[in-house]
């Protein structure tokens, strides 16, 4: 039944616009970033606008958008 499904967390990864969902085992945003082998100094996570430190909460109706920092050397 629907009820059974796995809540699902909708990322938007740019400047690629791809969108990768991620069932609700993905609890904070470290968890999200270790799952796209990302360190939290190498993208901003933001929701809703508003930007998400790695100890933040996410939850499963979120839409979640992740932009890469770009580091000139």
């Amino acid at each position: 039944s629907l009820h059974d499904a796995p809540p699902i967390l909708k990322v938007f990864i740019e400047p690629e616009n791809k969108e990768i969902k991620l069932t609700g085992k993905t609890k904070t945003v470290l968890g999200l970033l270790n799952k796209l082998n990302l360190r939290p100094t190498q993208a901003l996570v933001i929701r809703n606008g508003q930007l998400l430190t790695p100890d933040r909460r996410l939850y499963p109706d979120d839409n979640i958008i992740i932009r890469p920092v770009i580091s000139r050397g």
